[in-house]
């Protein structure tokens, strides 16, 4: 009897573990994972869709829903998100959308490698021809790289059984297709309004992975969104060329007022830091660096313009160093990552406008004439803002800040008068009460 009993004992554990491993199973089925991209397609976006897609195959997902928006985006960043799709074992389920929105360029390609093409009503998809970001290849070059992406997203139309032609087309000649066209032509599968419609139409759509026919069961799924870190947002605002131009100019304009100025503090913390965040964006997108290093030797020319006595040459070259250094800093760029020309010129005015006053202002403390003979700020009272000895502190003084000497020590706070001016420092003592200021 007791033999009998753990007999039924062992049966009822074995008959509960196999009952939580097949629920443990079918909550893993009944999941669908949603990803959001609405930008261009930049290494930052392809790392995260790859994160997406990988854990959708970790999680043994039903599917992954990619809802795309974009303008379009970097080859070599297309061909890693194409490459983690084919290579996918969960459904991948392209779905562009909103009403308004588009699978450009870059997205054309992505849309044609899902195991599921999926358009909203008013969207549209094509127009990937390619752009030479270098400016330098010629049209054989050009030829040849047009034809490598015919092939390519050829290849991709005839794995998924879709319109060669169009691929063809959306490449050598940027034939562009609203959703409709679309579906009439063979390049998608599904039309619907909304993620509900999506997912009702797609239950029992038949698609092949690895050389396997594979039935959609999406009945009663949950949908879980694959949200953005931290790490990618930031990153996501760093890669859009209109701020990364801004923080470049500002960086430059923040760090010139500091050196033009020592002792302000603040400007050269701000442009220190505007020009680290401008330098992250830069190594992520693709920019000429010609045009950088003219932006660069733009801001030098203005500095050397305190320096030289160049009668506004210097200050003249800067303004064309940085005119042109900007205009070929993204310029053949796709239009999605390059800075809006009209932003840029006025960037450009306001930047050297502040750039010219900083320098006027400098040059004219710098090389002021002297007074009756002695200069101005002899006998001018001023007062200290960090300690004074034989070693060099700083005065406030008619405005201004400078370096300072004494030949005993001066606490800050302490008034004192300016004695003598030798080139940028100058050389003090303590203000006595009775003495007239």
């Amino acid at each position: 009897m007791n033999r009998f009993l753990k007999f039924l004992k062992l049966l009822l554990f074995i008959l509960i573990g196999h009952l939580f491993l097949y629920s443990q199973a079918l909550c893993k089925e009944s999941k669908i994972f949603l990803v959001k991209i609405d930008a261009p397609i930049t290494p930052v976006i392809a790392n995260f869709l790859i994160y997406s897609i990988n854990l959708a195959n970790n999680e043994e997902a039903k599917t992954l829903i990619v809802e795309l928006d974009t303008p379009g985006g970097l080859v070599e960043s297309t061909r890693k998100i194409v490459k983690e799709i084919l290579q996918s074992k969960v459904p991948i389920i392209v779905y562009v959308s909103p009403s308004g929105a588009r699978a450009a360029s870059a997205g054309t390609f992505i849309l044609l490698a899902s195991h599921l093409a999926v358009m909203a009503p008013g969207t549209h998809v094509g127009a990937a021809h390619p752009i030479e970001l270098t400016g330098k290849a010629d049209e054989k070059v050009m030829e040849k790289i047009t034809n490598d992406l015919v092939a390519w997203a050829k290849n991709l139309a005839q794995m998924r059984k879709r319109n060669q032609k169009f691929a063809e087309e959306a490449v050598k000649k940027s034939v562009s297709i609203t959703e409709t066209e679309a579906l009439k032509l063979g390049v998608i599968e599904i039309i619907a309004k909304d993620l509900n419609e999506l997912i009702k139409k797609a239950h029992g759509k038949t698609i092949v992975i690895d050389g396997q026919k594979i039935k959609l069961n999406l009945k009663n799924a949950k949908i879980e969104e694959i949200e953005e870190d931290l790490k990618t947002k930031i990153l996501k605002i760093l890669t859009n060329p209109n701020l990364v131009y801004f923080l470049l100019m500002l960086g430059l304009a923040g760090l010139y007022f500091e050196l033009s100025h020592p002792g302000t503090i603040f400007p050269g913390v701000i442009g220190a830091i505007c020009l680290i965040l401008a330098l992250v964006g830069l190594s992520i997108l693709p920019v000429n660096y010609a045009g950088l290093a003219l932006i660069i030797l733009g801001g030098i020319l203005f500095f050397l313009e305190i320096q030289i006595v160049s009668h506004g040459l210097l200050a003249i070259g800067g303004t064309i160093c940085l005119l042109l250094g900007s205009l070929m800093l993204f310029g053949k760029n796709p239009p999605s990552l390059r800075v809006y020309q009209p932003f840029l010129y006025s960037v450009i005015l306001t930047i050297t406008a502040v750039l010219g006053g900083i320098t006027y202002l400098a040059v004219k403390t710098i090389r002021k004439k002297p007074v009756s003979g002695k200069e101005a700020l002899i006998n001018k009272v001023g007062k200290v803002i960090e300690d004074i000895g034989p070693e060099e502190g700083k005065i406030f003084v008619e405005g201004e800040i400078w370096k300072a000497i004494s030949d005993e020590y001066i606490p800050k706070n302490t008034k004192v008068v300016v004695v003598e001016k030798r080139g940028l420092t100058l050389k003090v003592k303590p203000l006595k009460e009775n003495q007239d200021a």
